[in-house]
């Protein structure tokens, strides 16, 4: 996952350079469909043939499409938010009509009016009105107007071994609600010996910074803020330095986070499949990553709210329509996304398909419904569970409570520096955390001087 946002946040560093009007996006002219006639709509997000059940199953759902729409043909391409070639096809105007994006592309896409308004055809597509307001915001501009949809959502929570928690004499169906909570718990787990690690942390090639984010919300921070216009760094302050502090004191003090540092991102998922490792902030995608590359077994791991839940870092995917597009492409695109990507109709044929390929059905996200829509996927994810939904219980629970925050503008850079204060006080027990936070905050203070 924090490989595919890195791509996300690449490529909208990108876009954001080109100041482009929303004719770049280019108008159909010649190519808008007449009132009835047959549509063609050109889509992106097919799996490449090498992911050979995924691209044979997207190209299942457009002959499905095909056949109940007849009057619309699908064109898929290959591929998704590409940074070495979206600027280029945005320019030129071959961007897909209906393309693939980040949460974290859509603001600045809507800003720079890169794409179209779908509000005024939402009526007619009832399901969209199910799916969670604080989701579909991220496709919103400030005054409620929609601009595409969502299909995937995420949010990072506490990811931790059970077996160990058992072991150390802690309860597995309960894990710890506060980070007083897991320094406790991380320093029963370290205690077991062998080379067990309490807790796990990122801080090599950005990865630090992400994980800063992410535990820097879940105390009440901000990376960033914008006042009038203009973004400031926010974290040199008692929150930034709450979560600075308290791993130090994990690393040094405690002797719970083990001897090796500099860690990336396939590092923890590779530890935590060797059973060596108690905890560390992930997302509920980690877990299948971790069976399936790491020989880890699902019954082993258990999913629980960020610690202290004053907010958490999260994102997702979804697709927009490209400025200019015609009330038949845009209609064409609605009954496109509602027919596979944005539909609780289609949830439980999809995860018999999962099951029947191995794929893990039941983890406690993707979740972008409220209401009836909710109660159909709840109801389909239970039937073809293939995981231990159980285990994800704490996490579940503590959804809809916990507020979700998406990344700061210029993610990658400012996480990049970030790395350095992470780095620091993992390896350095004389670390100065209040110096690592001020220049921090000044270099940060220089990449969000760019930002419009």
């Amino acid at each position: 996952m924090f490989r595919r946002r890195l791509r996300s946040a690449l490529g909208v560093l990108l876009v954001a350079g080109l100041g482009l009007s929303s004719a770049a996006c280019g108008d159909d002219g010649d190519d808008t469909p007449a009132a009835g006639g047959p549509v063609t709509l050109i889509v992106n997000g097919l799996p490449p043939a090498t992911e050979k059940a995924n691209h044979d199953r997207f190209l299942a759902n457009v002959a499905a499409f095909e056949k109940a729409n007849p009057t619309i043909n699908i064109e898929a391409r290959e591929g998704k938010m590409d940074p070495q070639t979206f600027p280029a096809k945005l320019a030129g105007g071959q961007l897909e009509d209906v393309f693939y994006v980040y949460f974290t592309d859509p603001a600045s896409l809507i800003a720079k009016r890169q794409v179209s308004d779908i509000s005024k055809y939402l009526k007619d597509f009832p399901v969209t009105a199910e799916i969670k307001p604080e989701v579909l915001r991220v496709f919103q501009d400030d005054k409620g107007g929609t601009y595409g949809l969502p299909y995937k959502n995420y949010s990072m929570g506490l990811l931790y071994n059970r077996e160990l928690f058992t072991r150390a004499g802690l309860d597995p169906d309960a894990p710890p609600a506060t980070w007083a909570e897991v320094r406790t718990a991380a320093k029963k787990i370290a205690d077991l010996g062998d080379g067990h690690v309490g807790y796990g942390e990122y801080s090599k090639s950005n990865t630090g910074g992400w994980h800063f984010t992410a535990e820097l919300y879940s105390v009440g921070g901000e990376v960033a803020t914008n006042a009038g216009g203009t973004w400031k760094a926010a974290f040199n302050n008692d929150q930034g330095r709450k979560v600075l502090q308290q791993l130090k004191d994990m690393r040094w003090t405690d002797d719970s986070m083990g001897q090796r540092q500099l860690l990336e991102w396939a590092d923890l998922l590779r530890m935590m499949g060797s059973g060596k490792l108690g905890m560390y902030v992930a997302t509920a995608d980690n877990i299948p990553t971790i069976v399936n590359q790491y020989k880890g077994d699902y019954k082993t791991y258990g999913l629980g709210p960020i610690p202290d839940g004053q907010g958490t870092l999260g994102g997702g995917e979804g697709y927009l329509f490209k400025a200019g597009l015609s009330r038949e492409k845009i209609v064409a695109g609605l009954k496109w996304l509602t027919f596979w990507f944005t539909s609780p109709d289609k949830i439980a044929e999809e995860n018999q398909w999962a099951d029947s390929t191995k794929q893990p059905v039941g983890l406690p996200e993707p979740a972008i419904y409220t209401g009836a829509s909710a109660q159909k996927q709840a109801a389909a994810d239970k039937q073809y569970a293939n995981v231990p939904q159980q285990n994800y219980a704490p996490f579940v629970a503590g959804m809809g409570k916990i507020p979700v925050k998406l990344e700061p503008p210029n993610a990658q850079q400012i996480y990049a520096v970030l790395d350095v204060a992470m780095q620091k006080v993992l390896t350095d027990r004389n670390a100065d955390v209040n110096k690592l936070l001020t220049d921090a905050e000044t270099q940060v203070n220089s990449i969000l001087a760019n930002v419009k």
